[in-house]
């Protein structure tokens, strides 16, 4: 008797683990592909951010965020080339761990010169595509476009993973996608402290977009 009853617990929880499993609520966005439908969707700005990284004397890390992403995405599953994409990011709202770096970024120019990063009320970044590129399985692609950042615009390539697609929280069709590229700051005109702190800078980007 003493060894049925073990025996028994086990067999009961090997068949509930998997129905609680299976009865378990699951997050709305899946990462699904058949569920993204064609149209124009609206970034989530709540939702969407720029997380940026550059070397700190050598000897860390040190990173910031971009938020309050506003723009567009044109999405069509049949045709992925033909997909656009035109986001603003407002550099005036950058945000930092630390208020004195924050305020340094943001601060203008000594004696009406030159700032060392963007200065104060900054124009807002702009990142629009040219060409959209996925690879064999289509769950990533090389998304071009053209940036610009403090007057400045260049040509950038985001490598984009799609992170998932389903009903979002406002009842809107969403999807969600991640993408990374590294970019010189010293290309935008941003030059401040190089080499000591990195002139490149890593972009981490977390996106979503609500179908309109």
């Amino acid at each position: 008797m003493r060894l049925a009853l073990p025996l028994l617990a086990i067999a009961v929880t090997a068949v509930a683990i998997p129905v609680i499993a299976q009865n378990a609520p699951q997050a709305p966005g899946q990462p699904d592909r058949t569920r993204v439908t064609a149209g124009t969707y609206a970034a989530d700005s709540a939702h969407t951010m720029v997380v940026w990284e550059v070397d700190h004397l050598g000897f860390s890390k040190y990173t910031g965020i971009f938020g309050d992403v506003t723009g567009t995405l044109v999405l069509d599953p049949a045709n992925p080339a033909a997909s656009k994409v035109d986001v603003t990011i407002p550099v005036g709202k950058v945000t930092t761990a630390s208020a004195g770096l924050t305020g340094h970024l943001l601060r203008a120019g000594k004696d009406g010169g030159k700032p060392d990063f963007f200065g104060a009320a900054p124009a807002d970044a702009k990142f629009v595509s040219t060409s959209v590129v996925l690879d064999s399985d289509g769950d990533e692609a090389k998304v071009t476009g053209n940036l610009t950042l403090n007057g400045v615009t260049k040509p950038v390539t985001l490598d984009v993973d799609f992170h998932g697609a389903g009903m979002g929280m406002s009842k809107k069709e969403t999807v969600g996608f991640e993408a990374e590229a590294t970019i010189k700051r010293s290309d935008f005109g941003i030059a401040f402290g190089v080499p000591m702190i990195s002139d490149a800078v890593e972009l981490e980007i977390h996106a979503a977009f609500e179908k309109q």
